[in-house]
């Protein structure tokens, strides 16, 4: 088996990342304007405590895994939380270890940031995804709500 690479994204991964995320969105059935797709890959570039961050994940030299993450405050904490966002594996690539393998790559950045929380969701119905955060992860029981 191919080793799995993740590693911070790079200006040079704008092409592979647009699709990762693309094909993410298309598998939950939305779509964001194309100023979000610019502002999105600005912020994932720019400097601040809060500026969302993320990760490729390489596995053969292909780029097959995508996720991004954010710091923020909370009132429960004072190092505050991660959000882990977006987390997208190619259907070729399940079942390989890449989402493991991102997710395990947010946590340590959380670590080395003094941050132990991270935390994310997914729809209900999403049992492939589901089967693996129950693997590697606790269920809250929490239900999320929006105001839209």
């Amino acid at each position: 088996m191919t080793d799995i690479v993740v590693r911070p994204l790079e200006k040079t991964d704008h092409e592979a990342w647009r699709r990762l995320w693309t094909d993410y969105l298309v598998f939950y059935k939305a779509t964001v304007p194309e100023e979000v797709y610019e502002t999105t890959w600005r912020r994932l570039f720019t400097d601040g405590e809060f500026e969302p961050k993320g990760f490729i994940a390489m596995l053969g030299g292909r780029p097959v895994g995508l996720v991004h993450y954010l710091f923020h405050r909370s009132c429960w904490s004072v190092e505050g939380n991660c959000y882990l966002q977006d987390l997208y594996a190619d259907a070729a690539a399940r079942g390989k270890g890449v989402g493991a393998t991102l997710i395990e790559a947010v946590h340590e950045a959380s670590l080395a940031r003094g941050v132990a929380n991270v935390y994310w969701m997914t729809h209900e119905t999403n049992d492939t995804a589901r089967r693996l955060y129950d693997h590697v992860a606790r269920r809250t029981g929490f239900i999320e709500y929006d105001l839209l």
